[in-house]
């Protein structure tokens, strides 16, 4: 099925204007998300919001939001006010500066679209893809949509163009604020390393070498408990951190054939049939903290 675009803008660099669709790269959707249920009924429940003070449910119309400023100080806001705050859309990416793609480090990535062009744009939507593949830079500039203003990069991949959200520098915490003892590495374990790093180097990423055994199973299993039947959970292997020689490791990594990425080992799902209902034994559930019926409000801050 052919995607859809979710919705349309103009890329603009210099006096060049490019009409452009805009289509997610992601899907969210895939997913797998859980409900909460009644343990003793099996129906779904809703989330309340109670007053700590009064310990009363508070609807949706008796809500405002506020600023926690200090400790249970808060300063409120009115949905006016928030909304005046919000950044006004301008179906506009304004290019501003175009850099080295190697300069942009992928800590900065956030939500990813891609581009493809509208009608009137598949000229300069070319030009510019071309220009940047063979100039080795990428665009920056700002988008305002949804009341916000983001910082967006757009570089070439394959035969068109990525816009990629980047994240503000006050969102992307610095490493200097962990600690990383200064420790040497001798020649000898240097060379093993990278001869490790050869054996099992790869021309390119390919993302489809790799898959997600964990959704695949859990897939599976919902599948199973949809048929009536029961699934019995094998005990995870207990593994330790072991103290080893390092030179010793990388030898015998070496020496050990690397397993491909798609056929690491899993903990396996076994199926069970189902037994009659008086002989039936519960299945096995990992320990979970029950939820409470009526959660704590969260504090929110305005945007």
């Amino acid at each position: 099925m052919a995607a859809r675009s979710i919705a349309s803008l103009t890329v603009s660099f210099g006096l060049v204007s490019i009409p452009v669709k805009l289509f997610s790269a992601t899907e969210s959707s895939k997913a797998i998300s859980f409900n909460m249920l009644h343990s003793t009924c099996g129906s779904r429940l809703k989330q309340q919001y109670v007053c700590i003070k009064e310990e009363v449910i508070v609807p949706r119309e008796e809500m405002v939001k506020g600023y926690e400023f200090a400790k249970d100080q808060y300063v409120r806001f009115t949905p006016e006010e928030l909304k005046a705050f919000e950044e006004v859309g301008t179906h506009m990416a304004e290019i501003t500066e175009f850099v080295p793609i190697e300069s942009v480090d992928p800590v900065y990535y956030d939500k990813a679209y891609y581009l493809a062009p509208d009608k009137g744009g598949a000229k300069p939507y070319a030009l510019l893809t071309k220009a940047l593949r063979e100039s080795g830079r990428c665009a920056l500039g700002r988008w305002a949509a949804r009341g916000k203003q983001y910082i967006v990069m757009i570089r070439p991949a394959d035969d068109g163009l990525v816009m990629q959200q980047l994240l503000y520098a006050g969102e992307v915490r610095s490493m200097k604020e962990i600690e990383i003892p200064e420790t040497e590495v001798k020649d000898a374990e240097l060379k093993l390393a990278k001869q490790l790093i050869d054996a099992q180097a790869s021309e390119a990423f390919d993302p489809a070498a790799y898959a997600d055994e964990v959704s695949k199973r859990i897939e599976a299993a919902i599948q199973k408990k949809v048929e009536g039947q029961e699934i019995s959970l094998s005990e995870a292997p207990e593994t330790g951190a072991q103290v080893i020689d390092l030179m010793e490791a990388l030898r015998a990594s070496l020496d050990r054939k690397p397993a491909a990425p798609a056929k690491q080992a899993k903990a396996p799902v076994t199926v069970a049939k189902a037994a009659p209902a008086d002989e039936r034994k519960p299945a096995k559930r990992a320990q979970a903290a029950e939820p409470a019926a009526v959660p704590a409000p969260r504090k929110k801050k305005a945007s």
